[in-house]
């Protein structure tokens, strides 16, 4: 079975069922890890100075975005460790979230990729897939399940 699984979560229900499944997984391999990660869209200090309205204390948005998404990491892992997770750590990545993914799997030695098929916007126009689990499932050095 599969020993290093990565759940991307953004906070959607759908990431939520993904973990559900690599929880399931791992009850089947008990010494399997579980990584959690959520990515940010990085935004740079010159994009936030374009602003119309511009405050004197200037905040780069990755800050705030950062902060948000461990948050989301946060309250996965409370959930999955409710659920009965072992093995478990989180992470929080900025970058286009399927280059952060896919680099990061590679990275860890990860063996397969958990995530939602849509994130947190739904399906629209009749799509199967939401562009990032889309990415992801065909830029994926390791198999890829999408929930």
């Amino acid at each position: 079975m599969f020993k290093k699984m990565l759940v991307a979560v953004d906070g959607s229900k759908a990431a939520l069922r993904a973990m559900e499944q690599a929880i399931e997984f791992q009850q089947m391999t008990p010494d399997a890890e579980i990584f959690l990660i959520c990515v940010y869209k990085h935004h740079s200090l010159f994009a936030a100075s374009l602003s119309v309205g511009r405050p004197e204390d200037l905040q780069i948005p990755d800050d705030t975005l950062a902060g948000y998404a461990k948050e989301i990491v946060e309250h996965a892992k409370q959930i999955a460790t409710e659920k009965g997770a072992k093995n478990l750590r989180g992470f929080v990545k900025g970058g286009r979230p399927s280059k952060m993914i896919v680099e990061f799997a590679k990275s860890k030695g990860i063996d397969l990729i958990v995530m939602g098929a849509h994130g947190t916007h739904d399906a629209k126009d009749g799509l199967l897939l939401g562009s990032v689990s889309h990415r992801v499932a065909s830029l994926a050095h390791c198999p890829t399940l999408i929930v």
